[in-house]
C-alpha cells in the first residue's frame, strides 16, 4: 500500500488529499504548502503529517511516492526533484507554460525509469473512456471525427486568467490530450479561431481569447473538433462524440439526477448541469489516484506520462500560432 505526500494543498491539492486519505489501497503520507496554514489545515483535517519542507518529503523513507497540485511554475522543478529522489510522480497538468522549460526538464530526467503521471483526469471518466474503448474495440468502424464541446460554467478570477497561460495552455490543453486519447495519434496540423465574447477588456489585455474553435487532423486524416467558452450559463459542459463508418459514440453531461419533470409549462425539464470540475469529474479524480496506486505498487508505466504533457503543450503552441498568422499550423513547427 504505498504511501503519497501531496504537495500543494491548494483546491485542487486538498481534494488530491482526501482522495487519497480515502484510497483503500493507498496512505496519505502527509501534505506540504509553502503557505504554510493550507497545509496545517489539511493535515489537521485528515491527522497527517504537515511537512516542514519540499526536501524533508523527498528524505522521507515513509514516502513512497509524490502528488504535485504545486502552482504551475514548480512542476518542472519538483518533477526533476523527485526524479532525483527517485519517487514516482502524478503531476497536475500542465507540466509547465514555456515549452522550452518543458523540453529541458525532458532532457534533465531523460533516461530515468522514476514513473512520472501527468494529471489529464478526463482520461479517467467512465463516459469518456467508454467512447475510446469503443472506438479502439472497432465498434464505430473506422474513426472519422471527433467532437469535443468543454465548456466552463462561469470565467474564472481576473487574477486567474492573467496567470494561466492563455485558455490554450490552461483549458483546451485537456482537450488536446483528449483528441490523443480518443484517436491515438498524434495530431499533425492544427487550425484555431479565438474571439472575445466573454471578457472582451481582460481578453484584449492578456492577449487571450475566451471562446475559441480549434480543427485537428491527425496524420491518417481523423478529424478533432473542439470548442470551448469560459462561460456557460447552464453549469459545467464536458461533452465527446466520435462518429464512425459503423456508428457514433456519445459521451454525454452529468446532472446530480436524471428526473425528469413533464407539466403544463414544459415538457422535459431536467435537473441543471454539475455546476463545477470536481463534481463533473469526481469519480474520474479518484480513478485517476487508483491509477496512480497501481503504477506505484507495480513500477510500470502510467498509461499518461510525461510525454503526453508536451505533446499537448505542443499542439497549443499550434493553436496559438494558428490564430496569429491565420493559418493551419504543422505541429512539426512547434515540436
Amino acid at each position: 500500500m504505498p504511501n503519497i505526500a501531496v504537495l500543494g494543498c491548494g483546491r485542487i491539492g486538498r481534494m488530491h488529499a482526501e482522495n487519497i486519505a480515502s484510497h483503500a489501497q493507498a496512505t496519505l503520507a502527509g501534505v506540504y504548502d509553502i503557505h504554510a496554514p493550507s497545509a496545517d489545515a489539511v493535515a489537521q483535517q485528515l491527522g497527517v503529517v504537515d511537512f516542514s519542507s519540499v526536501e524533508e518529503i523527498l528524505a522521507a523513507s515513509s514516502v513512497d511516492a509524490v502528488l504535485i497540485a504545486s502552482s504551475t511554475a514548480t512542476h518542472a522543478d519538483l518533477i526533476e526533484q523527485c526524479v532525483a529522489a527517485g519517487k514516482p510522480i502524478l503531476c497536475e497538468k500542465p507540466i509547465d507554460l514555456s515549452l522550452d522549460r518543458v523540453n529541458l526538464c525532458a532532457s534533465r530526467i531523460a533516461g530515468s525509469s522514476v514513473p512520472i503521471m501527468l494529471g489529464f483526469v478526463r482520461r479517467f471518466d467512465p463516459g469518456h473512456r467508454s467512447v475510446r474503448d469503443a472506438i479502439a474495440a472497432g465498434r464505430l468502424g473506422d474513426l472519422r471525427q471527433v467532437i469535443i464541446s468543454s465548456r466552463d460554467p462561469a470565467i474564472a478570477p481576473d487574477a486567474y486568467i492573467r496567470a494561466s497561460g492563455g485558455i490554450f495552455r490552461d483549458m483546451t490543453i485537456h482537450d488536446f490530450d483528449m483528441a490523443r486519447f480518443q484517436t491515438g495519434e498524434d495530431i499533425a496540423t492544427v487550425y484555431a479561431t479565438g474571439s472575445r465574447l466573454v471578457a472582451p477588456s481582460l481578453m484584449a489585455e492578456c492577449g487571450d481569447y475566451d471562446t475559441i474553435s480549434v480543427v485537428l487532423t491527425t496524420a491518417s486524416g481523423k478529424q478533432v473538433l473542439i470548442n470551448n467558452s469560459r462561460e456557460a450559463a447552464y453549469g459545467h459542459d464536458q461533452r465527446i462524440e466520435a462518429f464512425g463508418g459503423k456508428g457514433m459514440a456519445i459521451s454525454e453531461n452529468r446532472r446530480n439526477n436524471y428526473a425528469t419533470i413533464h407539466d403544463a409549462a414544459a415538457t422535459s425539464q431536467g435537473a441543471p448541469l454539475q455546476h463545477f470540475f470536481t463534481d463533473r469529474y469526481r469519480e474520474a479524480f479518484f480513478n485517476e489516484i487508483s491509477a496512480f496506486v497501481d503504477v506505484v505498487a507495480s513500477g510500470t508505466a502510467p498509461e499518461v506520462g510525461f510525454e503526453d504533457g508536451r505533446q499537448a503543450l505542443i499542439i497549443a503552441e499550434s493553436a496559438f500560432k494558428s490564430i496569429a498568422e491565420g493559418r493551419a499550423i504543422k505541429t512539426s513547427e512547434i515540436g
